[in-house]
């Protein structure tokens, strides 16, 4: 089967998926179009040109966006990627899908996204390390502690995120930690932040399985997408007893019917710099492609890769009976309805993915009040937000009738609705 990769589907638009899903939620929350119109709107879209001085000596420009969707709750709070298909409208999404996460779990931030056009993988280290302090100059008028605060994202990670904090350190003469999340911990990163995404996923798989008293040691897991997310949510799953039966990378995909060893898989590729999921082998497995995955036999399905993965293409031959979005905005809107049809439980990314936001609004505040939390502090006040956000959540779907991923909407925009009427238009 081919995969369904943004680039294949050009029709798609990420942000039309968000503004319907939004409506719909307006629609069953009885809500006039003059209460959340605001929402449809991102605050401020920059667009800049990035001047890279490359290592031949030539000059390559490079197109940039950092988009604020809402800061109707706090600062704007959102992740930067590096990747060659991104566009305007997939940023736009990507911002208001975190006005909604940080909405869901009840943490004081509004939501932003960033991204640079380019492939990495293309450029040294040092052409790398320009981009990014380019990029973070360019954006600079319009990011801070107070204002938005970027973190990592697609082919971004702690290093990228060190080199942004000491760029604006350096343009505003004094360091300041607190501007972007997801650093070194050497230099004011928070422990726990890396594997935060993957334990919140990890988590809300959990939380599912006990609502629908499915033990977890019985269940099949299948992860597409073994990224930073994908790979910590797969192990963390595994030491809970979960048999993961399908993993995959941009390379393809391993299957096994009894289960995969996940820490060799993990171990395997740190130990083999530049391999990929096409290399590891194992007993009893086989190889199959991402959409060999998407559709294998499994009774829990994590998409961890890019958006528009699940679509009407392929949604007919999922046999997951769960789907816990860890990537944002994996499912299109047509596929959520074939996959609703076929009564699919999706738990949406605004809610399973939120881990990392969360975390990342812990380092925010450690970094403010100049402390450092143990990781068990980490951890534990993770879970509690976690929790508290799936639960209402849940107890939203079942009293409206609804599917989990309206219900996260419903609880987001009743957030947010709440904060715009103490808040009303200026001037």
């Amino acid at each position: 089967m081919a995969n369904n990769h943004v680039s294949v589907d050009q029709k798609y638009n990420p942000y039309d998926n968000m503004l319907s899903v939004l409506k719909q939620a307006a629609q069953k929350l009885d809500y006039e179009e003059n209460e959340y119109i605001t929402l449809e709107y991102p605050e401020r879209e920059l667009k800049v040109s990035i001047p890279v001085e490359m290592d031949d000596g030539s000059v390559q420009v490079f197109d940039g966006y950092r988009v604020q969707h809402s800061s109707l709750r706090g600062p704007c709070k959102g992740g930067v990627r590096f990747h060659p298909d991104v566009n305007i409208d997939e940023v736009k999404a990507l911002a208001a899908w975190m006005t909604l996460k940080c909405a869901v779990v009840n943490i004081p931030y509004g939501g932003s996204k960033g991204a640079v056009k380019v492939d990495p993988s293309k450029l040294s280290k040092k052409e790398l390390q320009h981009l990014t302090r380019r990029y973070t100059a360019m954006i600079l008028p319009i990011i801070g502690p107070e204002k938005d605060i970027p973190a990592p994202d697609v082919n971004t990670n702690a290093e990228t995120m060190g080199l942004m904090m000491d760029t604006y350190s350096m343009l505003k003469g004094y360091t300041v930690p607190g501007v972007v999340t997801g650093k070194p911990i050497d230099i004011g990163g928070s422990l726990g932040r890396r594997e935060a995404t993957g334990r919140g996923v990890m988590l809300v798989v959990l939380k599912t399985l006990g609502r629908l008293h499915i033990n977890a040691k019985d269940t099949k897991i299948a992860v597409q997408g073994f990224g930073n997310v994908g790979s910590i949510a797969a192990l963390l799953l595994y030491e809970k007893g979960c048999k993961m039966v399908a993993v995959s990378d941009v390379s393809g995909g391993i299957y096994k019917a009894e289960g995969l060893h996940i820490p060799n898989i993990i171990k395997f590729l740190a130990d083999h710099p530049g391999s990929q999921m096409k290399d590891y082998n194992e007993e009893d497995a086989h190889h199959t492609d991402n959409d060999g995955v998407i559709t294998c036999y499994t009774d829990v399905l994590i998409p961890a890769a890019l958006e528009n993965q699940i679509t009407e293409n392929n949604a007919p031959d999922i046999r997951a009976k769960i789907i816990v979005e860890a990537a944002n905005g994996p499912t299109t809107v047509a596929a959520d309805e074939i996959l609703n049809q076929k009564g699919v439980i999706i738990v949406p990314d605004i809610l399973a993915n939120a881990g990392g936001v969360v975390v990342s609004y812990f380092e925010w505040v450690q970094n403010i009040q100049s402390l450092m939390w143990e990781v068990d502090e980490v951890n534990n006040s993770l879970e509690k937000i976690i929790t508290r956000a799936f639960d209402e959540v849940w107890d939203i779907k079942e009293q409206k009738e609804v599917t989990p991923r309206m219900a996260a909407y419903m609880v987001a925009l009743k957030r947010l609705v709440t904060a715009k009427k103490f808040r009303p238009i200026f001037p």
